[in-house]
């Protein structure tokens, strides 16, 4: 008997914990359905769509790296309520029909905010100065969610390609600064956020100590959207400097809380999230 389905599709995949997090909430609710990794390279992008879309067991798909800005031009609309920023990170089949969204913008955007909340005495001071590392899809969602956010006032792209910067900024209609990945390019920033795959395989962010961040009146926050490995080179160098972070935990649990109501019509059972953290760090 054929049963309901959604998995996350990248290349890489085999890191992904995805499938922990959702196949916990579908235990956790009851519900008769299962979620898989699906490794598939950037060639096979387009007829897995087309395979997908007459499958009538199939739900939908959470995408990760490197395919969130392809699959934005694979797919004809968007959910409702979902920016289109050029990237994303789920794709849902409704009525024969493909239909897009990004919950990357709630991953980021949701662990700031309870960052915030509950800092400096319940008297946060928003951080003015940003900083991305990226200009990917993920890169997409951190821009956009700090834009929608209203707090950032100077803004600094992190990247190894200028044009790719530049072109990120241009987009979003925003004025910033394009700079390299080192440390004397992101002195003074408030807020760095790590939205590109520097750090995964821990490998390639050893070369940061993020000495000089801050200055504007309060701690300064990394947020490293890499979570594997959950402790990245980047966190370490942020916890040596006594900066507050946020790991790439925080941000997965929350776009994939988005992501499982878009795929299985439920909300995700949340008041487990400390049960849920012990199984991922396990």
């Amino acid at each position: 008997m054929s049963r309901p389905y959604a998995e996350v599709i990248g290349d890489p995949i085999a890191h992904s914990k995805s499938p922990l997090i959702h196949n916990f909430w579908l235990e956790r609710l009851g519900i008769d359905a299962e979620y898989r990794t699906c490794h598939m390279t950037a060639e096979g992008l387009a007829d897995y769509f087309a395979a997908r879309r007459v499958d009538p067991d199939w739900r939908g798909c959470n995408i990760t790296v490197p395919h969130k800005e392809t699959s934005r031009r694979l797919i004809e609309a968007l959910l409702a309520g979902h920016a289109d920023i050029g990237a994303i990170n789920l794709v849902v089949a409704r009525g024969g029909a493909l239909l897009g969204g990004n919950t990357d913008l709630e991953g980021v955007a949701g662990p700031i905010n309870l960052f915030l909340d509950g800092a400096f005495n319940h008297k946060p001071v928003p951080p003015q100065k940003a900083g991305i590392i990226g200009a990917g899809g993920a890169a997409r969602a951190a821009v956009a969610a700090l834009k929608a956010l209203g707090w950032v006032g100077e803004w600094r792209i992190a990247v190894r390609r200028p044009e790719s910067g530049a072109k990120l900024l241009d987009d979003f209609g925003l004025h910033g600064q394009v700079v390299p990945i080192e440390d004397a390019a992101l002195a003074g920033l408030d807020i760095l956020i790590n939205a590109s795959t520097m750090g995964m395989g821990d490998s390639g962010d050893g070369r940061l100590a993020l000495a000089g961040l801050g200055g504007g009146g309060s701690q300064p926050v990394v947020f490293d959207m890499v979570y594997a490995p959950l402790e990245t080179g980047l966190i370490r160098a942020a916890r040596k400097q006594e900066y507050a972070v946020i790991d790439g935990l925080d941000m997965l649990v929350a776009q994939a809380s988005g992501a499982f109501f878009h795929l299985f019509g439920a909300r995700s059972p949340r008041d487990c999230d400390n049960e849920l953290r012990a199984l991922l760090t396990a």
